[in-house]
């Protein structure tokens, strides 16, 4: 079991940036293969990027790649999501999901998730 908490969501002007934070709890941080969702209002979840247990990453790329980066902080059992150059359609709830072993694009085959943090991107 794990729990996980987002935070670092806000109101933000397009071309600013922001980090996000998820802190997993359990000792078994480092065996999850984590991952950002986002949902924005009347859209189905999207995967947004992973980080595999090794710290090999993925991210969708026509969306978000170059612009965020995914990290995280075994030590800390925390995972980041810095988001740099926002554009309004970045706008969504960001949503911290854990599975075992690797990570996977599909929100089907995650089995943890944090209640997530809304992102607001003004124009």
């Amino acid at each position: 079991q794990v729990q996980l908490v987002e935070s670092g969501g806000r109101a933000v002007q397009a071309g600013g940036s922001l980090r996000l934070s998820c802190a997993a709890s359990g000792r078994t941080f480092g065996a999850y293969a984590m991952a950002w969702f986002r949902q924005a209002p009347g859209k189905e979840r999207e995967f947004v990027a992973a980080i595999g247990r090794r710290g090999d990453t993925t991210y969708d790329p026509d969306s978000v790649k170059g612009r965020f980066t995914i990290s995280k902080d075994n030590a800390k059992n925390t995972v980041y999501l810095q988001m740099n150059s926002l554009k309004p359609e970045d706008t969504a709830v960001y949503y911290c999901a854990a599975r075992l072993v690797r990570y996977s694009d599909s929100a089907a085959l995650y089995n943890y998730w944090g209640q997530g943090t809304q992102v607001t991107v003004s124009s």
